[in-house]
């Protein structure tokens, strides 16, 4: 990630406090210190967050929005709470922009189903990218068979750079909308998203950013971003899992309809006619993750306290280190190596299966992640089967790029015997 130049990398004093937050790094793992770097599948969660989930089923677990009863009413306080934490966390306009989802991928789904679906025919065009994640994709051909519409993908170079040129070249009079990813999960490509809205606000088209990888590890502001969309999940930012946002400009949520049916998103009730409820609300049928979305506010209150600021500095260190350190393994090559990168490092072996290297790793105490990384066109268009891929967040350290760096010449002595 981009150096960010008023902010100086955090000392060692700090980042050991930070990792004393999280109670699952003192673990051992095969006998060895748990080295987790798998943080782009799921980040750790600080004590603060488990606290926080605990104590609203210690104290206050109850339905929101229905009960008239005290617990009831706190409920609701703390959840509608939680959504205007978030709105603040992303500089949303309103509180009502943000719609509780079970992550990213509900996210998507709900803006294909609800918003694009109804809106596209047959010889229009839904655009992505080549580095997008399944999340990203799949849910945009189930439009497409729907409706008759084309899935248009936008190339990518051999560094895992988005090719602007082509992008803007592709924007057409048939463009429906947008969606790109802020930050690849598997390449950990930063995607230059204002002008990836920019370009297409020029053309009346709408965007949906998937954010999953990027709100824990760069500053987001829906407003000045100008998205249309804009979606994540709380397991990436510290929090919940089963919990996750959709923001939405205010405006286009009003002309959405719902696409869940159920308690909460309604306001009456017959057998001859329904009416919705306000947003966010219509969205949020049945009952939702309570806990999860106070347990999200937790985790962005933890965010905060360090600073978003901060702790992109201490990863783009992180990644400078770990890049510099893997490019120099005998017989690895890096996937990804764009020049505006968040800190994820991506890289095979020329005789070893990414599989093997991960079950070895683990043996060695090295949590990462072994495979295609939900991104199965990326790896077709790198022409590999599969990735070994370090992800790292705010409590890692240097001596965790080491402990990789010694587990994976473990990797070589095997294969070498």
């Amino acid at each position: 990630m981009k150096m960010i130049e008023s902010f100086r990398i955090p000392d060692e004093t700090a980042v050991t406090q930070w990792r004393g937050d999280f109670p699952i790094l003192a673990q051992q793992v095969h006998g060895k210190p748990l080295v987790y770097l798998d943080n782009g599948a799921t980040t750790q969660k600080p004590a603060s967050v488990i606290e926080a989930e605990r104590a609203y089923y210690m104290r206050t677990n109850a339905n929101v929005h229905r009960g008239v009863h005290q617990l009831s009413q706190r409920a609701t306080e703390h959840y509608e709470a939680a959504r205007a934490r978030i709105a603040r966390f992303i500089n949303a306009k309103h509180p009502e922009e943000i719609v509780f989802v079970r992550g990213t991928t509900e996210a998507i789904n709900l803006v294909a189903q609800s918003d694009v679906r109804s809106r596209v025919g047959a010889g229009d065009e839904i655009l992505i990218s080549a580095m997008e994640h399944h999340s990203n994709i799949v849910p945009w051909q189930f439009v497409c068979a729907q409706t008759g519409a084309q899935l248009k993908v936008v190339p990518i170079d051999d560094t895992g750079t988005l090719d602007l040129a082509a992008y803007e070249r592709m924007l057409g009079e048939r463009t429906r909308i947008v969606a790109i990813s802020h930050i690849s999960n598997a390449l950990g490509t930063i995607n230059p998203v204002a002008r990836i809205v920019e370009l297409a606000r020029a053309r009346g088209v709408p965007v949906l950013l998937d954010g999953a990888q990027a709100v824990a590890h760069a500053r987001v502001d829906v407003q000045a971003l100008d998205c249309d969309f804009y979606a994540f999940s709380g397991h990436k930012a510290y929090g919940p899992t089963g919990i996750g946002v959709l923001y939405a400009k205010a405006s286009r949520l009003e002309a959405m309809p719902p696409w869940q049916g159920g308690g909460d998103m309604i306001r009456s009730v017959t057998f001859e006619k329904t009416e919705y409820n306000a947003i966010p609300w219509k969205f949020e049928a049945g009952t939702p993750n309570i806990a999860g979305a106070i347990g999200l506010a937790a985790a962005l209150d933890y965010i905060d306290a360090i600073g978003i600021d901060v702790i992109s500095t201490h990863e783009a260190d992180l990644l400078a280190y770990a890049t510099e350190a893997v490019r120099r393994l005998p017989q690895v090559r890096l996937i990804g190596t764009a020049r505006e990168k968040a800190a994820i490092v991506s890289f095979v072996h020329e005789s070893i299966h990414a599989h093997d290297i991960g079950s070895i790793l683990d043996h060695e105490g090295v949590a990462v992640r072994a495979g295609h990384h939900c991104a199965m066109p990326v790896m077709q268009r790198f022409g590999v089967p599969a990735t070994v891929r370090a992800s790292f967040a705010l409590y890692n350290t240097r001596d965790d790029v080491d402990a990789l760096i010694r587990a994976m010449a473990k990797v070589q002595e095997i294969f070498d015997a």
